[in-house]
């Protein structure tokens, strides 16, 4: 059974979201697609417009030269006859070739007899649909040859007897002219929405990076690196960070009158006890004995409490850390100096570059009453090692100090009391029994977790779980 502290409430890490940077760019790039790829359609059904018009323009002027044609007097024809001429249109040389797509045909409105036809038909009918009492009308049609036609007819009266004329091409050239026009379009807004999206992108880092900035005198404050944030920022953010310096000097200032009030607290309780002790001691007797005894327990509570309160308001100071290998360093060489006439070894096995999330002196509270319980308990051997790890329930970088010794070890009953507040469990070495129990306090107030247990080296093995800072 190995015993842990009370653990504050799981400081759960948000899922990771994505980027402001990445939020920006690529709402802005969705909208410049849909707005490209909507420019792009408007476009084409632009250009086939115009084309269409263009097109109908062109038969329409086929239309008015047979139109001419048909209208000029034909001097050998009866009286009757005489305004009326069989066309032979060959305004444009595709009239004349066979089944060439271009074709025109004239026929009476109440028939579908066809009176005159373009030489390019080869005799074969041009099947175009009626168009009722309309002048005029535009279509397509299947051709000769199975061909798209777009076909333009309009009604004419010739001495009170009705025509209807209709001129046709085909449209394979039409729809040719624009697939490649929407091919240069879909290249031209392709490329031009890449260099947009460079340009918002680039827009945006430059923008953003006072916020990098920020971040970077933040992370240095959080690490002990510097004293405040660096304000020489945009207007839009330097307000946020005049509020988070001030707050940081808050924070200072309520943590140093903790500790100040802390201190006379200790120094007004002690005096009074240390006078009420002596003066029983001096006494004798039952009642002097048991003024004695609750005296002391007395001092062990208050000592007890100043140091949770003294832990507490350290805990809460933003931008404390310190490396953890010349704390660690340190504490091994005194207590080998310490210790040397008992001839205890103590190796050490550091990972590199760790940082403790916190003040050095509690650190130094930490490992020191680890390693010394550890050497008075040990034979020959004490083994530090420190390594770093990820807590899988709140996703934090950690890291673990192991101290392990080769002596008598503990059941595990006697571990649950070994971290209790005063216990002790060999009166006759020399102690407060509030080494453990200190360890464990401060531990849970940063957040980690302190466990005992058997050791390989045959002795104990205490394990402390400590919050790292990452460099970002």
């Amino acid at each position: 059974m190995t015993a842990e502290p009370a653990e504050e409430a799981p400081n759960v890490k948000a899922r990771p979201q994505r980027s402001l940077a990445a939020r920006l760019v690529l709402v802005a790039a969705v909208w410049s697609t849909i707005a490209l790829a909507l420019a792009g359609v408007f476009l084409v059904s632009l250009y086939q417009r115009a084309s269409e018009r263009a097109f109908d323009t062109q038969l329409e002027i086929h239309i008015k030269a047979l139109i001419s044609e048909m209208l000029e007097t034909d001097a050998d024809a009866p009286e009757a006859a005489a305004r009326v001429t069989a066309p032979t249109y060959r305004g444009d040389p595709r009239f004349s070739l066979p089944l060439s797509g271009w074709y025109w045909t004239v026929r009476r409105a109440d028939s579908s007899a066809i009176l005159y036809a373009s030489e390019s038909l080869v005799g074969d009918p041009l099947n175009v649909p009626e168009i009722g009492d309309a002048e005029s009308a535009v279509g397509f049609i299947t051709g000769p040859t199975g061909d798209e036609i777009r076909v333009l007819q309009q009604r004419i009266s010739i001495e009170d007897v009705p025509y209807i004329i209709a001129v046709g091409a085909a449209t394979a050239g039409f729809w040719a002219d624009i697939a490649e026009f929407s091919r240069m379009v879909a290249i031209t807004l392709c490329v031009v929405g890449l260099g947009l999206i460079l340009a918002i992108f680039l827009q945006v880092r430059v923008g953003l990076r006072p916020l990098s900035r920020l971040r970077a005198s933040l992370s240095a404050v959080r690490q002990g690196e510097a004293d405040r944030i660096d304000e020489a920022l945009p207007r839009e953010i330097a307000p946020l960070a005049v509020e988070l310096n001030a707050l940081i000097v808050s924070n200072r200032e309520i943590v140093e009158r903790a500790r100040t009030h802390v201190g006379n607290l200790a120094h007004g309780l002690k005096t009074p006890l240390s006078v009420i002790s002596n003066e029983a001691r001096a006494s004798g007797g039952p009642l002097a004995e048991k003024v004695s005894e609750q005296t002391a327990i007395m001092s062990t509570q208050i000592q007890h409490h100043l140091e949770r309160a003294r832990m507490a308001a350290q805990r809460r100071v933003i931008g404390v850390s310190c490396e953890t290998e010349p704390v660690l360093s340190r504490l091994i060489r005194a207590m080998g100096k310490i210790y040397r006439d008992k001839g205890v070894a103590v190796t050490f096995d550091q990972a590199p570059e760790i940082r403790f999330r916190g003040e050095s002196q509690d650190l130094e509270e930490m490992g020191g009453n680890l390693i010394d319980n550890a050497c008075k308990w040990a034979v020959s051997k004490v083994a530090v090692k420190v390594e770093t790890l990820l807590d899988p329930t709140t996703n934090r970088d950690m890291f673990s100090i192991t101290v392990e010794d080769d002596g008598p070890g503990l059941t595990p009953e006697e571990r649950a009391e070994a971290v209790k507040r005063g216990r002790r469990l060999d009166e006759t070495v020399p102690g407060t029994g509030l080494g453990l129990s200190i360890v464990a306090d401060l531990a849970a107030l940063y957040g980690g977790k302190f466990t005992l247990d058997g050791s390989d080296l045959g002795g104990l093995k205490a394990k402390l779980i400590l919050p790292s800072l990452t460099r970002e």
